[in-house]
């Protein structure tokens, strides 16, 4: 018996490693591991002292997707309904998280497993990754990862993997969009924790301010969007952390940032 957590937590300097924990089950997302994530999730976005969150993995895999066996042995119509319920959410929690979330990428993200790299904010993988939305070679079409992935890449390169399966190298990926940076898998961990490490030096308020107007701006007409954006960079020049940061750039020194 596995006695392990199925999802792992440590704290690192404002940066916050949440590791699905099911290497047997290749992290497959199953009930009990997305409420992991979620109740992870709920209570960082009430904690001021973390910064960044990145979503890792352990064993070969990232994430194959939502743990078809489960599914089989649940096999109603209201289990269906209460398991994508909870991966909606959990990913719209994502997105809604006031602090930049990373995706650490290997092995293979299939799936929902893809829709979760897509959902991230950012997103480094190893040059051994793999991505694919293969529901289709089974006989159920990807839809709810479909609604991260056409978000996070050209409608196109949607379609080409929801209905062909196939599965897209991490340099493909980089090119489509789908991942940030590729690098050699000896070097995944440390790329990572140094773009983390980056993003948490940042003022936290601003980061929670621009992610919030990024997603919400995207699904703005142009004009909207710009006068939107307006009121957004209205609010943040008042707040002290701008300040504090157009202070210390004049006075070329470090910012102290408060938060605020």
């Amino acid at each position: 018996m596995n006695d392990q957590p199925i999802l792992l937590r440590d704290d690192r300097d404002g940066v916050t490693w949440l590791t699905m924990n099911r290497p047997a089950q290749r992290n497959a997302l199953s009930m009990d591991l997305m409420a992991a994530l979620q109740a992870e999730i709920d209570a960082i976005a009430e904690t001021r002292s973390i910064r960044v969150v990145v979503i890792a993995a352990n064993g070969p895999a990232f994430c194959a997707g939502h743990d078809l066996r489960e599914v089989r042995g649940n096999a109603r119509q209201e289990f269906y309904q209460a398991l994508f319920a909870r991966c909606a959410k959990l990913m719209l929690s994502l997105t809604r998280l006031p602090k930049p979330v990373i995706a650490r990428a290997h092995g293979v993200a299939t799936a929902a497993g893809c829709q979760l790299i897509a959902t991230c904010d950012l997103a480094v993988a190893a040059d051994t990754a793999h991505f694919a939305t293969p529901g289709v070679d089974i006989g159920l079409f990807c839809s709810t990862p479909m609604v991260a992935l056409t978000r996070a890449i050209s409608r196109k390169a949607s379609m080409e993997m929801l209905l062909t399966g196939d599965l897209v190298s991490a340099d493909e990926a980089k090119a489509l969009g789908l991942v940030n940076r590729v690098v050699p898998e000896p070097e995944l961990d440390a790329a990572v924790a140094a773009l983390a490490g980056q993003i948490a030096s940042k003022s936290p308020l601003t980061l929670a301010i621009g992610k919030e107007a990024f997603y919400r701006q995207a699904e703005m007409s142009m004009e909207d969007a710009y006068a939107y954006a307006s009121e957004v960079m209205t609010r943040n020049m008042l707040a002290r952390d701008a300040e504090e940061g157009i202070d210390a750039f004049l006075q070329k020194r470090p910012a102290v940032w408060t938060g605020r």
